[in-house]
């Protein structure tokens, strides 16, 4: 599945951020038909911004099909609909939720396998009629066009789980280039008009719905990775190939070599989503290209290559499989290349994201929009926590081995939850029920208080403590590490927990200081830093949905429930400075200085938001000042000192347009 998350800057998760619009969602509860393949034959014309196209879409009737209905993007208007004996078919558009149903004289068999040929054409520009309000997915600009998967530029069903193979032949002005899945750049060909056609064909089951064209220069490359951007960001192309060559190695070493080892970086424009994938395709938006801060996007778009491509949900229930593994596979590179501290930041972020529209089980998620804040935060957040903790029930060594397994035995088909516990089972060779009832199957997180008594053992032998876990979920099952801090050494012990309080008896040599119930966030568990964090990443995304009144709202509780929090301060002050309070934002950016200081780049960019208002006030000594301190922290988180230096040569001008 596509990692569709909008992404805010310095958000609390760096990719947590989701998708916070949606139109209505009305996927049909059983599908009515598989499609199995597409011959699309589509002409780009970027200065009217029209996509005109012809798609041979092949099924097979899952049920007697009398009114079939495919998704379509409302930007398209259909001239002609005919079925496999050339006669014509009565469209009915549905523009509620970007459908096309028709009412067959003569039903479809259960079982039976035919072809509809489409004829469209319409105007694709910006977001106007994307199926997700708000998020430009289908676009025909100059000098990037993008026909993303969900985009709907094609008849479709099942997004993000009917696979299926394609051939298209793409027409575009003769000074641009086109990506797609499959043998592109072999299959070019000049035509009359200075226009040139490109072929891709993928010819087994997948998601190869993606074409990015535009005005690329000759691509940068770095092993089998080959980048496409345009003139503006061509310095910054090669550092993306080699950071991108080393992530790919890194999941390829991890989860197995792919069919195709080919990848094309593409550059996607900034008013778009932030990320895109299909196979062989990794776009990221130009901007985050150009600030050198893609590294974690990157890594999560590139990860859907095994998760989403190699393997896919059967439904949206099972959404959480691939999109979870993505995340958690962007949270494992972070710990290989940054290291443990990062990684466990990172845990805890996730966490936050995990809990913040924790109230449906992530099995039943498949009734909801998959674009919602609900939808996005459990597949993605809670997803990944959910692997997170059967790596530490399995162990590292098992967990690798389990997910080759779950990547080999499912290559190339979807996968189900149910599948997904049987692997697991299998490879850890014990019975993960229990584990998948909890985490997948239910709702909620446990909330410990550890309660211990320690006696002195005779004889010079140590200590003995003997203590209880207790926590608030009757059916909780799962073991829990302890640590124990002594006058000596600190040491750690594995228990087991079930139920609501569980017994323990340690003993250590030097005398027990204080113990702590999973130290290293190997759990999803409600803690009070998280409730703080929790409503942080709510007010967020209710600032991103542009209801600044109930961001405000979400960041006063979490001020409420840690009065020092930085990171609750600095949210506010952004608001404040939203609704050009400046005064207020002032002392809010003031209050994250004087704060806990979590997160560290709290520090630098509440200076260069003081040394914003100060020249905003028309005082560029006071404002030079905050940016020369943003400078001295030398924290560059997303580009924080390259942005201060930037500063002190140009004062800072509000845009006119800025919201």
């Amino acid at each position: 599945m596509y990692p569709f998350v909008r992404h805010l800057r310095l958000t609390v998760a760096t990719l947590s951020c989701c998708i916070l619009t949606a139109t209505v969602w009305a996927a049909p509860a059983k599908p009515q038909l598989q499609v199995t393949g597409y011959v699309i034959n589509a002409e780009l014309d970027p200065a009217a911004n029209k996509l005109s196209a012809t798609a041979v879409v092949s099924f097979t009737a899952l049920e007697d099909l009398t009114a079939p209905v495919f998704e379509l993007n409302n930007g398209l208007q259909i001239s002609k609909v005919t079925d496999a004996n050339k006669k014509p078919l009565e469209a009915e558009r549905l523009t509620n939720n970007s459908t096309v149903r028709f009412n067959l004289a003569t039903p479809i068999p259960k079982g039976s396998s035919t072809s509809f040929t489409f004829e469209y054409a319409g105007t694709l520009k910006g977001a106007e009629t994307s199926p997700v309000e708000g998020i430009k997915l289908a676009s025909v600009e100059d000098p990037i066009s993008i026909l993303l998967y969900a985009g709907r530029w094609f008849p479709m069903v099942g997004l993000f789980t009917n696979r299926f193979t394609a051939e298209m032949h793409i027409r575009v002005p003769g000074n641009e280039r086109v990506i797609g899945s499959g043998s592109g750049v072999a299959a070019q060909k000049s035509l009359p008009g200075n226009k040139t056609e490109y072929t891709f064909n993928w010819s087994k089951p997948g998601f190869p719905g993606t074409i990015i064209a535009g005005k690329f220069i000759d691509p940068v490359t770095a092993g089998n990775m080959r980048v496409y951007v345009t003139e503006k960001h061509k310095d910054y192309a090669h550092d993306f190939a080699s950071q991108a060559e080393r992530e790919f190695l890194f999941m390829s070493g991890t989860f197995g070599q792919l069919d195709s080892s080919r990848m094309n970086l593409v550059e996607l424009p900034d008013d778009a989503i932030s990320a895109a994938w299909a196979p062989e395709i990794t776009a990221v938006a130009g901007s985050r290209i150009a600030a050198r801060n893609e590294q974690r996007l990157l890594s999560n778009t590139l990860a859907h290559q095994w998760w989403g491509g190699q393997i896919s949900p059967a439904t949206l229930n099972d959404a959480w499989i691939t999109n979870g593994m993505s995340r958690y596979a962007e949270l494992m590179y972070l710990e290989d290349s940054a290291g443990k501290t990062a990684f466990e930041s990172a845990v805890m972020d996730v966490s936050a994201g995990a809990l913040a529209y924790d109230t449906e089980p992530l099995s039943t998620l498949g009734r909801l929009d998959p674009f919602s804040p609900q939808f996005q935060s459990m597949t993605l957040e809670k997803g990944a926590m959910v692997f997170h903790m059967l790596r530490w029930e399995m162990g590292d060594e098992v967990f690798n081995k389990f997910l080759r397994a779950l990547l080999t035995q499912y290559a190339d088909k979807s996968v189900r939850g149910s599948n997904v516990e049987a692997v697991a089972s299998a490879q850890s060779q014990e019975q993960m029920t229990p584990f998948f009832a909890q985490w997948v199957d239910g709702t909620g997180a446990p909330a410990f208080t550890n309660k211990y008594t320690v006696f002195r053992l005779g004889d010079n032998k140590g200590f003995r403590t003997i203590g209880s876990v207790a926590q608030d979920l009757d059916l909780f099952r799962m073991p829990v590490e302890l640590r124990i801090e002594t006058d000596g050494k600190t040491e750690t012990r594995r228990v087991d927990l079930s139920g609501t309080e569980s017994q323990y008896s340690v003993e250590t040599f030097g005398r027990p200081r204080r113990i702590s119930i999973d130290p290293q966030n190997w759990l999803l568990k409600s803690t009070p830093d998280l409730a703080v964090r929790v409503a942080i990443l709510r007010g967020q995304q209710q600032v991103a949905q542009g209801d600044l009144t109930a961001g405000l709202i979400e960041y006063q509780k979490a001020l409420d429930a840690n009065k020092n929090s930085s990171l609750a301060a600095y949210r506010i002050g952004e608001v404040f400075f939203m609704q050009r309070s400046y005064q207020s934002a002032a002392n809010s950016f003031r209050d994250a200085l004087r704060g806990d200081g979590d997160p560290k780049w709290v520090e630098v960019w509440s200076h260069i938001e003081l040394g914003r208002i100060f020249d905003l006030t028309g005082q560029r000594d006071r404002a030079v000042n905050e940016y020369r301190l943003a400078v001295q922290t030398n924290d560059n988180t997303q580009g924080a000192v390259n942005e201060a230096r930037a500063l002190m040569q140009k004062p800072y001008k509000r845009e006119q347009t800025e919201n």
